[in-house]
């Protein structure tokens, strides 16, 4: 299977299945000398496991994380990090008879076109598992990123049409949320519409919003790997994403030129060493920020803001009609233990892509300038 590798110099790789014996990641291109445990992973880990409450899957698992490689007397080696999670509570036997049929709103069908075969336990390579992996990885990223002052934090921006309220945005109550939602009133009203889900037997779609703060200026390329171009690609690749939005988003289809462009105000002072005066040194200051951070797929030190819209949950226990392998159309009722939203869960999933792509394009800048090479090898 191709595609399971994502980034170029800050470059991970996703194994695993839902129903196999353990999930990991190898993370390559991390550079020696970060102070690294598994206490620091699993802080991201714990955010996305199943079963913290009634409305996630109630999946037992530890999600408890090893590092097997990469690491010596707490900090990075600058070789290969692998990382592994055993899985523990799989109920392979929820699944037989998914082995018969293609589930509606899942890849069952895709996938046997495309390889002949498919894992049908749990989804296999395209279950929601396999993104312990990123978030593994996104939490070495994350750590990285704290080294240069920029913070990346993700949140529930909505559940159905329950939305927060910028106005009311706690920052301190996303990590404590059921739903990780920085509105108390809001959360309030969304849990009241995902028990009514939960009675009518469906589920709710929402959308994960994510802000970097002290983002650096000059981060991106100006042509195909454009900054936006990579977060978006980044976000589309988490399963259930349909939708990605950057600054105003879908909004600047309906604004004008006078209201969305981000005019500029001011030019930071110079640093007093003169050493430190290359390109990307001196903030520029904007009066708005409709662009979300990146113009013309380059970070331009403002905050960055991307939202991702992830599709209800496919797997719902309300009949349904599914196609057979011979052809036929019957009414199913799907078995197993499944998330009646997916947001929740995937906030830290967002996060960490953000902070993956991120660092990755940090990197690709050590080389932009003649100046920054001199400055490593001089």
């Amino acid at each position: 299977m191709a595609g399971s590798s994502f980034g170029t110099l800050f470059r991970i790789t996703t194994w695993g299945e839902s129903h196999g014996k353990g999930i990991g990641v190898v993370v390559d291109g991390c550079p020696a000398g970060l102070s690294l445990n598994e206490e620091d992973i699993q802080l991201f880990l714990d955010r996305r496991k199943p079963g913290q409450n009634k409305y996630t899957t109630q999946r037992q698992e530890a999600d408890a994380v090893e590092i097997l490689s990469g690491v010596f007397e707490g900090r990075t080696t600058g070789t290969p990090i692998s990382l592994m999670v055993f899985n523990k509570d799989q109920r392979s036997k929820d699944y037989s008879d998914i082995a018969s049929y293609y589930r509606p709103g899942h890849a069952d069908y895709g996938f046997d076109q495309k390889y002949g075969f498919r894992d049908y336990r749990g989804g296999g390579r395209s279950s929601g598992r396999e993104t312990i992996g990123r978030v593994a990885a996104g939490a070495i990223a994350s750590k990285l990123l704290g080294e240069l002052g920029i913070q990346v934090t993700a949140y529930t921006k909505s559940i159905g049409m329950v939305e927060c309220d910028p106005a009311h945005f706690d920052r301190s109550r996303i990590l404590n949320s059921k739903l990780y939602m920085p509105d108390e009133e809001a959360e309030e009203r969304a849990l009241l519409f995902l028990d009514e889900c939960i009675e009518k037997q469906t589920s709710s779609g929402g959308m994960v919003e994510c802000l970097v703060e002290h983002m650096k200026p000059g981060i991106g390329e100006p042509v195909f790997d454009k900054l936006d171009a990579c977060l978006g690609k980044a976000l589309f690749s988490i399963g259930a994403v349909k939708a990605v939005e950057i600054g105003d988003g879908l909004a600047v289809s309906r604004s004008m030129g006078h209201e969305n462009n981000d005019q500029f105000t001011e030019l930071s002072p110079a640093p007093a060493d003169a050493s430190q005066t290359e390109s990307g040194t001196r903030r520029a200051q904007k009066a708005a920020n409709h662009a979300g951070g990146i113009l013309g797929g380059i970070s331009d030190g403002s905050n960055i803001l991307i939202r991702a819209a992830f599709k209800p949950t496919p797997s719902i226990s309300r009949a349904q009609t599914a196609l057979f392998q011979d052809g036929t159309c019957h009414e199913i009722r799907i078995k197993g233990r499944h998330d009646p939203i997916i947001v929740p869960r995937a906030v830290v999933v967002v996060e960490a892509m953000t902070a993956i792509t991120i660092l990755d394009l940090l990197l690709w800048n050590m080389t932009a300038t003649l100046d920054k090479l001199h400055r490593i090898y001089d």
